[in-house]
């Protein structure tokens, strides 16, 4: 049955034309994008699944930038320590020379003291970035962000190689590993416009305002942020930076603020900001929970020396008899500490290397992956195209037939 209301024929020809320019609309935004899955809407699974792995990527792009700052200043620790123990053999090499008496020993004394001094300020040069691993200055271990660890759940947690500190110093200052709070400390929190009166403080959805009051050459400031008992999104982390004869207290709170920053940005953490003006770092909560800070710096108030691992070498003296037998025998246990504290952070220095080319590696492998997931297979939108468009022809054209069929009605009323 014919009908001048109903045309079967172009219906179907027009559905099929639909699908055909729906198609290809799709290959050619594959083709102009370069990508399968370009928005949530292509393919919302995939898009979920990618758009994770690239903030991953990113991520782990920024603690391969902080990999390679844990290995140069490790490395500049190590080979401090390696010079150090090249000056400990030679002076050996004099404490030998002293143990016949036909030789002058206040001079051989006098190259010992020279080398002595010489190992001072080699331990008192390797810092990097303000770090010195060396100088005795403090105990704590120094951590350095390695990985990102995502579990099966979706949550992410950080993970550090923690870096021990050698003390290859002749003295220290008698504070120098005493931290405290308050004026003596050089740090003051201000929680909610009010000094606390105390090294900590814990704010939920508020700032905290950690000040710099004063800065003294050698002086370590920490500030360690802790919302374990809370959150248990940050856990506890401990931020350190030692002053040299150049810092202002706006330098030190600048590089305070650049390491928790760079923390932040590295393992994605949004609950909490900081920003900096001159020597005052802001430290914003924006979440319901407690963030407790605690800011603390070497005490500066007591005079005195204290003994670093080479104290015993200031005690080496060759100019008699007894004294160079005794010096002998303690270069030896100086020479092991040197030499252990190289060793040490050799190790240190090549499992952190490692883990930047494992970084390196996986950040290849995550990109390849995504690529996978969300890449337009080029040859195949080509070929597809071509296809396409000669099927959108032959539609336009079976469209027009369909509607000339109508016209063929009129014969019947002539």
């Amino acid at each position: 049955m014919s009908s001048i209301l109903t045309n079967n024929s172009a219906m179907v020809a027009l559905d099929t034309l639909r699908s055909i320019n729906k198609d290809l609309a799709t290959v050619q935004n594959e083709i102009s994008t370069g990508k399968k899955v370009s928005s949530a809407k292509d393919n919302a699974s995939i898009w979920a699944i990618s758009t994770v792995m690239s903030t991953d990527v990113e991520s782990f792009k920024t603690i391969s930038d902080s990999l390679n700052l844990g290995s140069s200043t490790v490395g500049v620790a190590r080979s401090a320590a390696e010079a150090v123990t090249e000056n400990l053999q030679d002076i050996k090499n004099l404490i030998v020379a002293a143990q016949q008496g036909n030789v002058d020993r206040s001079k051989i004394q006098t190259d010992i003291n020279e080398l002595t001094k010489g190992i001072q300020t080699i331990v008192g040069a390797a810092q990097f970035n303000g770090l010195n691993l060396l100088d005795g200055s403090s105990t704590a271990d120094v951590d350095f962000l390695a990985s990102l660890d995502r579990s099966s759940g979706g949550s992410v947690a950080a993970s550090f190689i923690s870096v021990e500190r050698q003390d290859l110093s002749l003295s220290t200052s008698a504070t120098a590993a005493t931290f405290g709070a308050g004026a003596n400390a050089d740090m003051t929190i201000i929680n909610s416009g009010v000094n606390s009166g105390t090294a900590t403080a814990a704010a939920a959805a508020g700032t905290l305002d950690v000040t710099i009051e004063s800065v003294a050459d050698g002086h370590s400031y920490r500030i360690l942020l802790n919302d374990s008992a809370t959150n248990n999104s940050l856990g506890q982390r401990t931020f350190e930076y030692v002053a040299n004869a150049d810092d202002s207290a706006s330098s030190v709170a600048a590089n305070l603020a650049n390491q928790i920053s760079t923390f932040f940005s590295a393992t994605g953490e949004t609950n909490y900001s900081v920003s900096r003006a001159d020597g005052t770092i802001t430290i914003a909560n924006a979440s319901a929970a407690a963030l407790a800070v605690t800011a603390t710096a070497t005490t500066g108030g007591t005079a005195g020396t204290a003994t670093g691992g080479l104290g015993n070498l200031a005690t080496v003296d060759v100019t008699t008899d007894a004294g160079a037998t005794s010096a002998l025998t303690a270069i030896e246990g100086l020479l092991q500490t040197s030499i252990d504290a190289a060793a040490a952070l050799g190790s240190s220095q090549k499992r952190i290397e490692s883990q930047g080319e494992f970084v390196n590696t996986l950040v290849d492998a995550m990109t390849s992956g995504i690529g996978g997931l969300v890449d337009a297979d080029m040859e195949a939108a080509s070929a597809k195209l071509q296809a396409l468009q000669v099927q959108s022809q032959l539609g336009v054209q079976a469209l027009s037939i369909a509607n000339q069929a109508p016209q063929s009605l009129l014969s019947l009323f002539r």
